[in-house]
């Protein structure tokens, strides 16, 4: 598996919420987050080491080799959540790279963060 992209953004919550969250996408039905689109599954989780650290499977169903790893560290009163998409060669072209970055910042940046009220 090669890294193919990653992006670091702190979150509002500590890790060990987050973690929660990544571990357990539907675990609190008031706040859910993980709002697939049609061409998308839900990750099984395929390795976790709490608080620090998730690995998800893919969630794209053209690319079930692709896994997201997660690595959460304290930031102040939250976290610091990099993600990290891993393929296997050949990777995406630069088109479906750009979606695929767009979904997990869209899915982790977007809809998690307002679930902790920003």
């Amino acid at each position: 598996m090669e890294v193919i992209a990653s992006k670091k953004r702190n979150q509002p919550a500590p890790p060990s919420a987050v973690y929660d969250d990544l571990v357990e996408p539907n675990r609190q039905p008031s706040r859910p987050w993980l709002h697939l689109l049609d061409d998308e599954v839900a990750p099984t989780i395929l390795h976790s080491e709490r608080p620090t650290r998730v690995i998800w499977s893919s969630l794209w169903t053209k690319r079930a080799d692709i896994q997201v790893a997660f690595d959460l560290h304290p930031a102040g009163n939250g976290a610091s959540v990099r993600w990290t998409l891993l393929a296997q060669a050949p990777g995406p072209d630069d088109r479906q790279l750009r979606h695929l970055c767009q979904r997990i910042g869209t899915l982790i940046n977007a809809n998690l963060r307002y679930t902790y009220g920003q």
